[in-house]
Protein backbone atom coordinates (compact mmCIF):
# COMPACT_ATOMS: atom_id res chain seq x y z
CA UNK A 1 0.00 0.00 0.00
CA UNK A 2 1.11 3.55 -0.60
CA UNK A 3 2.49 5.66 2.23
CA UNK A 4 -0.45 8.07 2.28
CA UNK A 5 -3.00 5.34 2.98
CA UNK A 6 -0.68 3.57 5.40
CA UNK A 7 -0.66 6.85 7.39
CA UNK A 8 -4.46 7.05 7.29
CA UNK A 9 -4.78 3.45 8.48
CA UNK A 10 -2.33 4.23 11.27
CA UNK A 11 -4.56 7.05 12.55
CA UNK A 12 -7.56 4.72 12.76
CA UNK A 13 -5.44 2.14 14.58
CA UNK A 14 -4.29 4.75 17.08
CA UNK A 15 -7.95 5.27 17.94
CA UNK A 16 -8.22 1.54 18.62
CA UNK A 17 -5.26 1.74 20.99
CA UNK A 18 -7.13 4.19 23.21
CA UNK A 19 -10.33 2.18 22.95
CA UNK A 20 -8.53 -0.95 24.14
CA UNK A 21 -7.14 0.91 27.16
CA UNK A 22 -10.53 2.38 28.05
CA UNK A 23 -12.44 -0.87 27.56
CA UNK A 24 -9.88 -3.59 28.19
CA UNK A 25 -12.38 -5.65 30.22
CA UNK A 26 -14.55 -5.93 27.11
CA UNK A 27 -11.79 -6.69 24.61
CA UNK A 28 -12.22 -9.96 22.68
CA UNK A 29 -9.55 -9.89 19.98
CA UNK A 30 -8.11 -8.39 16.80
CA UNK A 31 -7.45 -10.06 13.48
CA UNK A 32 -5.85 -8.60 10.37
CA UNK A 33 -5.87 -10.06 6.87
CA UNK A 34 -3.26 -8.73 4.43
CA UNK A 35 -3.50 -9.46 0.71
CA UNK A 36 -0.86 -9.63 -1.96
CA UNK A 37 -2.46 -10.58 -5.24
CA UNK A 38 -4.67 -13.57 -4.45
CA UNK A 39 -2.70 -14.68 -1.43
CA UNK A 40 -3.77 -13.85 2.13
CA UNK A 41 -1.69 -13.50 5.29
CA UNK A 42 -3.41 -13.40 8.65
CA UNK A 43 -2.38 -11.82 11.94
CA UNK A 44 -4.06 -12.50 15.30
CA UNK A 45 -3.73 -10.23 18.31
CA UNK A 46 -4.79 -11.09 21.86
CA UNK A 47 -4.05 -9.52 25.24
CA UNK A 48 -2.17 -11.25 28.03
CA UNK A 49 -1.20 -9.51 31.26
CA UNK A 50 -2.07 -6.12 29.80
CA UNK A 51 0.14 -6.52 26.70
CA UNK A 52 -0.50 -7.39 23.08
CA UNK A 53 0.41 -10.85 21.87
CA UNK A 54 0.84 -10.59 18.08
CA UNK A 55 1.05 -13.70 15.91
CA UNK A 56 1.93 -13.14 12.24
CA UNK A 57 3.64 -15.28 9.61
CA UNK A 58 4.50 -17.97 12.12
CA UNK A 59 6.10 -15.60 14.61
CA UNK A 60 4.74 -14.37 17.94
CA UNK A 61 5.81 -11.18 19.64
CA UNK A 62 4.72 -9.28 22.74
CA UNK A 63 4.18 -5.54 22.53
CA UNK A 64 2.70 -2.67 24.48
CA UNK A 65 -0.82 -1.58 23.49
CA UNK A 66 0.67 1.69 22.23
CA UNK A 67 2.55 -0.27 19.56
CA UNK A 68 -0.57 -1.66 17.85
CA UNK A 69 -0.77 1.04 15.20
CA UNK A 70 2.95 0.95 14.41
CA UNK A 71 3.11 -2.83 14.12
CA UNK A 72 0.01 -3.37 11.96
CA UNK A 73 0.83 -0.39 9.75
CA UNK A 74 4.37 -1.69 9.26
CA UNK A 75 3.01 -5.07 8.17
CA UNK A 76 0.77 -3.27 5.64
CA UNK A 77 3.70 -1.70 3.79
CA UNK A 78 4.44 -5.04 2.14
CA UNK A 79 0.92 -5.82 0.91
CA UNK A 80 -1.75 -4.52 -1.47
CA UNK A 81 -4.57 -4.28 1.08
CA UNK A 82 -5.50 -4.94 4.68
CA UNK A 83 -8.65 -5.68 6.65
CA UNK A 84 -8.36 -5.20 10.41
CA UNK A 85 -11.22 -6.54 12.56
CA UNK A 86 -11.45 -5.38 16.17
CA UNK A 87 -13.92 -7.20 18.44
CA UNK A 88 -15.19 -6.27 21.85
CA UNK A 89 -18.36 -7.28 23.64
CA UNK A 90 -21.29 -5.93 21.66
CA UNK A 91 -19.27 -4.16 18.94
CA UNK A 92 -17.10 -5.04 15.95
CA UNK A 93 -15.00 -2.40 14.17
CA UNK A 94 -13.61 -2.93 10.66
CA UNK A 95 -10.73 -0.94 9.15
CA UNK A 96 -10.24 -1.55 5.42
CA UNK A 97 -7.28 -0.14 3.52
CA UNK A 98 -5.80 -0.46 0.03
CA UNK A 99 -4.05 1.83 -2.45
CA UNK A 100 -7.28 3.68 -3.26
CA UNK A 101 -9.06 4.18 0.02
CA UNK A 102 -9.10 3.73 3.80
CA UNK A 103 -12.39 3.41 5.65
CA UNK A 104 -13.74 2.33 9.01
CA UNK A 105 -17.14 0.82 9.83
CA UNK A 106 -18.82 -0.23 13.07
CA UNK A 107 -21.29 -3.05 13.58
CA UNK A 108 -23.30 -3.81 16.67
CA UNK A 109 -22.83 -7.54 17.09
CA UNK A 110 -25.17 -10.25 18.27
CA UNK A 111 -27.95 -9.94 15.68
CA UNK A 112 -28.89 -12.91 13.55
CA UNK A 113 -30.37 -13.09 10.09
CA UNK A 114 -31.96 -16.51 10.33
CA UNK A 115 -35.19 -17.36 8.56
CA UNK A 116 -38.28 -17.10 10.75
CA UNK A 117 -38.53 -20.02 13.14
CA UNK A 118 -41.39 -20.47 15.55
CA UNK A 119 -40.89 -23.08 18.22
CA UNK A 120 -41.51 -23.42 21.93
CA UNK A 121 -43.78 -20.38 21.78
CA UNK A 122 -41.37 -17.76 20.45
CA UNK A 123 -40.29 -16.23 17.18
CA UNK A 124 -36.51 -16.31 16.71
CA UNK A 125 -36.36 -13.01 14.81
CA UNK A 126 -38.47 -10.89 17.13
CA UNK A 127 -37.64 -12.61 20.41
CA UNK A 128 -41.24 -12.75 21.48
CA UNK A 129 -43.19 -15.03 23.74
CA UNK A 130 -46.91 -14.35 23.91
CA UNK A 131 -46.44 -11.28 21.66
CA UNK A 132 -44.17 -9.48 24.10
CA UNK A 133 -41.02 -7.68 22.99
CA UNK A 134 -38.02 -8.54 25.16
CA UNK A 135 -35.01 -6.52 26.31
CA UNK A 136 -32.83 -9.64 26.59
CA UNK A 137 -33.39 -10.77 23.03
CA UNK A 138 -32.95 -14.21 21.58
CA UNK A 139 -30.33 -13.94 18.84
CA UNK A 140 -28.47 -11.07 20.47
CA UNK A 141 -28.04 -12.47 23.98
CA UNK A 142 -27.60 -16.12 23.00
CA UNK A 143 -24.19 -16.57 24.63
CA UNK A 144 -25.29 -15.54 28.10
CA UNK A 145 -28.70 -17.23 27.79
CA UNK A 146 -27.04 -20.51 26.86
CA UNK A 147 -24.54 -20.19 29.70
CA UNK A 148 -27.27 -19.75 32.32
CA UNK A 149 -29.29 -22.60 30.84
CA UNK A 150 -32.20 -20.71 29.25
CA UNK A 151 -31.31 -21.73 25.68
CA UNK A 152 -30.33 -25.10 24.30
CA UNK A 153 -27.27 -25.36 22.06
CA UNK A 154 -29.44 -24.97 18.95
CA UNK A 155 -30.69 -21.61 20.19
CA UNK A 156 -34.18 -22.65 21.28
CA UNK A 157 -35.68 -21.78 24.64
CA UNK A 158 -35.93 -24.89 26.78
CA UNK A 159 -39.53 -25.76 27.57
CA UNK A 160 -38.92 -25.70 31.32
CA UNK A 161 -37.10 -22.35 31.13
CA UNK A 162 -39.74 -20.12 29.52
CA UNK A 163 -40.93 -18.94 32.94
CA UNK A 164 -37.36 -18.25 34.08
CA UNK A 165 -36.67 -16.30 30.87
CA UNK A 166 -39.78 -14.20 31.52
CA UNK A 167 -38.68 -13.50 35.10
CA UNK A 168 -35.16 -12.49 34.11
CA UNK A 169 -36.31 -10.19 31.33
CA UNK A 170 -39.01 -8.64 33.52
CA UNK A 171 -36.38 -7.97 36.20
CA UNK A 172 -34.30 -6.01 33.66
CA UNK A 173 -37.43 -4.25 32.38
CA UNK A 174 -38.29 -3.04 35.89
CA UNK A 175 -34.75 -1.76 36.45
CA UNK A 176 -34.28 -0.27 32.97
CA UNK A 177 -35.03 3.33 33.94
CA UNK A 178 -32.86 3.09 37.06
CA UNK A 179 -29.97 1.58 35.09
CA UNK A 180 -30.15 4.37 32.53
CA UNK A 181 -30.10 7.02 35.27
CA UNK A 182 -27.05 5.39 36.85
CA UNK A 183 -25.39 5.23 33.41
CA UNK A 184 -26.01 8.94 32.84
CA UNK A 185 -24.40 9.88 36.18
CA UNK A 186 -21.39 7.52 36.26
CA UNK A 187 -18.57 6.62 33.89
CA UNK A 188 -18.66 3.03 35.15
CA UNK A 189 -21.48 1.29 37.04
CA UNK A 190 -20.42 -1.11 39.80
CA UNK A 191 -23.04 -3.66 40.86
CA UNK A 192 -22.84 -5.74 44.05
CA UNK A 193 -24.92 -8.91 44.47
CA UNK A 194 -25.07 -10.09 48.08
CA UNK A 195 -25.83 -13.80 48.35
CA UNK A 196 -25.35 -14.06 44.60
CA UNK A 197 -25.85 -17.84 44.32
CA UNK A 198 -25.29 -18.87 40.69
CA UNK A 199 -25.24 -15.18 39.68
CA UNK A 200 -27.67 -15.53 36.78
CA UNK A 201 -29.00 -12.00 37.20
CA UNK A 202 -25.49 -10.58 37.46
CA UNK A 203 -24.58 -12.17 34.13
CA UNK A 204 -27.74 -10.84 32.47
CA UNK A 205 -27.19 -7.34 33.89
CA UNK A 206 -23.59 -7.51 32.71
CA UNK A 207 -24.77 -8.30 29.19
CA UNK A 208 -27.45 -5.61 29.22
CA UNK A 209 -25.43 -2.74 30.68
CA UNK A 210 -22.33 -3.54 28.62
CA UNK A 211 -23.72 -4.61 25.27
CA UNK A 212 -27.12 -2.91 25.09
CA UNK A 213 -26.63 0.30 27.09
CA UNK A 214 -22.97 0.41 25.94
CA UNK A 215 -21.78 1.44 29.40
CA UNK A 216 -18.67 0.40 31.29
CA UNK A 217 -19.55 -1.74 34.26
CA UNK A 218 -18.11 -3.96 36.97
CA UNK A 219 -19.82 -6.73 38.93
CA UNK A 220 -19.11 -8.26 42.33
CA UNK A 221 -20.82 -11.39 43.60
CA UNK A 222 -20.54 -12.41 47.26
CA UNK A 223 -21.72 -15.73 48.68
CA UNK A 224 -20.53 -18.01 51.47
CA UNK A 225 -20.93 -21.13 49.27
CA UNK A 226 -17.66 -22.11 47.60
CA UNK A 227 -19.58 -24.31 45.15
CA UNK A 228 -21.70 -21.53 43.65
CA UNK A 229 -18.81 -19.05 43.62
CA UNK A 230 -16.54 -21.46 41.75
CA UNK A 231 -19.36 -22.16 39.29
CA UNK A 232 -19.87 -18.41 38.74
CA UNK A 233 -16.16 -17.90 38.12
CA UNK A 234 -16.14 -20.63 35.48
CA UNK A 235 -19.18 -19.16 33.77
CA UNK A 236 -17.59 -15.70 33.66
CA UNK A 237 -14.43 -17.21 32.18
CA UNK A 238 -16.33 -19.11 29.49
CA UNK A 239 -18.27 -15.97 28.54
CA UNK A 240 -15.15 -13.80 28.51
CA UNK A 241 -16.75 -11.49 31.08
CA UNK A 242 -13.56 -10.05 32.52
CA UNK A 243 -15.36 -7.30 34.44
CA UNK A 244 -16.55 -9.61 37.21
CA UNK A 245 -15.21 -10.93 40.51
CA UNK A 246 -16.69 -13.43 42.94
CA UNK A 247 -15.88 -13.69 46.63
CA UNK A 248 -16.44 -16.58 49.03
CA UNK A 249 -17.49 -14.97 52.30
CA UNK A 250 -20.37 -14.05 54.56
CA UNK A 251 -21.80 -10.71 53.45
CA UNK A 252 -21.41 -9.46 57.04
CA UNK A 253 -17.64 -9.60 56.59
CA UNK A 254 -17.52 -7.92 53.18
CA UNK A 255 -15.88 -4.50 52.86
CA UNK A 256 -15.98 -2.97 49.35
CA UNK A 257 -12.70 -1.69 47.94
CA UNK A 258 -14.43 0.39 45.27
CA UNK A 259 -17.48 2.62 44.96
CA UNK A 260 -20.70 0.59 44.68
CA UNK A 261 -23.49 2.19 42.64
CA UNK A 262 -26.16 -0.52 42.70
CA UNK A 263 -26.64 -3.20 45.36
CA UNK A 264 -28.95 -6.15 44.70
CA UNK A 265 -29.97 -9.20 46.69
CA UNK A 266 -32.68 -11.71 45.84
CA UNK A 267 -34.31 -14.10 48.28
CA UNK A 268 -31.86 -13.61 51.14
CA UNK A 269 -33.63 -15.15 54.10
CA UNK A 270 -34.75 -13.13 57.12
CA UNK A 271 -31.99 -10.84 58.44
CA UNK A 272 -29.64 -11.73 55.56
CA UNK A 273 -31.57 -9.10 53.60
CA UNK A 274 -30.80 -6.60 56.38
CA UNK A 275 -27.10 -7.37 56.22
CA UNK A 276 -27.16 -6.90 52.45
CA UNK A 277 -28.94 -3.59 52.93
CA UNK A 278 -26.43 -2.70 55.64
CA UNK A 279 -23.48 -3.10 53.28
CA UNK A 280 -25.28 -0.89 50.77
CA UNK A 281 -26.29 1.86 53.19
CA UNK A 282 -22.98 1.94 55.06
CA UNK A 283 -21.27 2.51 51.72
CA UNK A 284 -23.76 5.14 50.53
CA UNK A 285 -24.80 3.32 47.36
CA UNK A 286 -26.91 5.22 44.87
CA UNK A 287 -29.53 2.51 44.47
CA UNK A 288 -30.73 -0.70 46.11
CA UNK A 289 -32.89 -3.53 44.75
CA UNK A 290 -33.90 -6.27 47.18
CA UNK A 291 -36.34 -9.18 47.02
CA UNK A 292 -36.64 -10.43 50.62
CA UNK A 293 -37.49 -14.00 51.54
CA UNK A 294 -38.74 -15.39 54.86
CA UNK A 295 -39.43 -12.84 57.61
CA UNK A 296 -38.85 -14.16 61.13
CA UNK A 297 -37.18 -11.47 63.20
CA UNK A 298 -40.09 -9.03 63.58
CA UNK A 299 -42.57 -11.91 63.96
CA UNK A 300 -40.82 -12.92 67.17
CA UNK A 301 -40.67 -9.37 68.52
CA UNK A 302 -43.70 -7.27 67.73
CA UNK A 303 -46.89 -6.78 69.66
CA UNK A 304 -49.75 -4.29 69.34
CA UNK A 305 -52.52 -4.38 71.93
CA UNK A 306 -55.35 -2.91 69.78
CA UNK A 307 -54.85 -5.86 67.37
CA UNK A 308 -54.42 -8.52 70.06
CA UNK A 309 -57.64 -10.36 69.18
CA UNK A 310 -56.56 -10.52 65.54
CA UNK A 311 -52.92 -11.37 66.16
CA UNK A 312 -53.81 -14.26 68.44
CA UNK A 313 -54.23 -16.20 65.19
CA UNK A 314 -50.72 -17.29 64.27
CA UNK A 315 -51.18 -17.17 60.50
CA UNK A 316 -52.45 -13.58 60.66
CA UNK A 317 -49.64 -12.52 62.95
CA UNK A 318 -47.10 -14.05 60.52
CA UNK A 319 -48.62 -12.31 57.52
CA UNK A 320 -48.68 -9.02 59.37
CA UNK A 321 -45.02 -9.55 60.30
CA UNK A 322 -44.11 -9.90 56.63
CA UNK A 323 -45.73 -6.55 55.86
CA UNK A 324 -44.22 -4.85 58.91
CA UNK A 325 -40.71 -6.14 58.18
CA UNK A 326 -40.56 -4.67 54.69
CA UNK A 327 -42.51 -1.58 55.71
CA UNK A 328 -40.03 -0.86 58.50
CA UNK A 329 -37.13 -1.31 56.05
CA UNK A 330 -38.77 1.10 53.62
CA UNK A 331 -39.33 3.73 56.34
CA UNK A 332 -35.72 3.53 57.51
CA UNK A 333 -34.47 3.90 53.93
CA UNK A 334 -36.70 6.93 53.43
CA UNK A 335 -35.30 8.41 56.62
CA UNK A 336 -31.82 8.00 55.19
CA UNK A 337 -32.70 9.94 52.04
CA UNK A 338 -33.86 7.25 49.64
CA UNK A 339 -36.95 7.29 47.44
CA UNK A 340 -38.53 3.87 47.96
CA UNK A 341 -40.89 1.80 45.83
CA UNK A 342 -42.40 -1.59 46.71
CA UNK A 343 -43.94 -3.74 44.01
CA UNK A 344 -44.80 -7.29 43.01
CA UNK A 345 -42.24 -8.19 40.39
CA UNK A 346 -43.73 -11.56 39.45
CA UNK A 347 -47.11 -13.20 39.92
CA UNK A 348 -47.90 -14.42 43.46
CA UNK A 349 -48.98 -17.67 41.81
CA UNK A 350 -45.30 -18.36 41.08
CA UNK A 351 -44.07 -17.50 44.58
CA UNK A 352 -45.60 -15.57 47.49
CA UNK A 353 -42.12 -14.10 48.12
CA UNK A 354 -42.47 -11.73 45.19
CA UNK A 355 -42.15 -8.30 46.78
CA UNK A 356 -39.38 -6.13 45.35
CA UNK A 357 -37.96 -3.12 47.21
CA UNK A 358 -36.32 -0.47 45.02
CA UNK A 359 -34.59 2.47 46.67
CA UNK A 360 -32.76 5.34 44.99
CA UNK A 361 -30.77 8.00 46.86
CA UNK A 362 -32.32 11.41 46.22
CA UNK A 363 -31.30 13.60 49.16
CA UNK A 364 -29.67 13.65 52.58
CA UNK A 365 -31.40 12.38 55.72
CA UNK A 366 -35.15 12.96 55.91
CA UNK A 367 -35.77 13.90 59.55
CA UNK A 368 -39.55 13.67 59.35
CA UNK A 369 -39.42 10.16 57.89
CA UNK A 370 -36.85 9.11 60.50
CA UNK A 371 -39.06 10.40 63.31
CA UNK A 372 -42.01 8.41 61.95
CA UNK A 373 -39.81 5.32 61.80
CA UNK A 374 -38.76 5.72 65.44
CA UNK A 375 -42.36 6.23 66.61
CA UNK A 376 -43.52 3.05 64.89
CA UNK A 377 -40.55 1.07 66.15
CA UNK A 378 -41.35 2.08 69.74
CA UNK A 379 -45.04 1.42 69.26
CA UNK A 380 -44.38 -2.13 68.07
CA UNK A 381 -41.62 -2.74 70.64
CA UNK A 382 -39.14 -3.96 68.03
CA UNK A 383 -35.37 -3.63 67.50
CA UNK A 384 -34.73 -4.23 63.77
CA UNK A 385 -31.40 -5.74 62.74
CA UNK A 386 -31.07 -3.24 59.89
CA UNK A 387 -30.88 -0.31 62.31
CA UNK A 388 -28.20 -2.03 64.41
CA UNK A 389 -26.18 -2.88 61.30
CA UNK A 390 -26.27 0.69 60.03
CA UNK A 391 -25.42 2.25 63.38
CA UNK A 392 -22.54 -0.08 64.24
CA UNK A 393 -21.30 -1.18 60.86
CA UNK A 394 -21.73 -4.75 59.66
CA UNK A 395 -21.60 -7.19 62.56
CA UNK A 396 -19.32 -10.19 62.34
Amino acid sequence: MNKQNISKMSLFLMGLEQRIKDRIDFFKGISAVYKSGTREYKANISIEDGKLKINFNGKTETAEIEWLSARLSKFGENYDSALVTYEERGTTIYIEADNKNVKMSVKETGTKENAPDIKNGYHSETSQIANRDYLIKIGQADDVLKEIGILSENGKIKNDMIRKYNQIDHFVEILNGLLKRLADKNDCITVLDSGCGKSYLLFVLNYYITEVLKKKSYFIGVDYSETVIQASRKMASRLGYNNMEFKIMDIRNYRPDRKIHLAISLHACDTATDYALGVALNNNVEAVVMVPCCQKEILNQYSYDPFSQILKHGILKARMADVLTDGIRAMLLEGMGYKVSLLEYISPLETPKNLMLIAEKVHSENKKAMDEYNKLKDLLNITPTLERVICRGIET
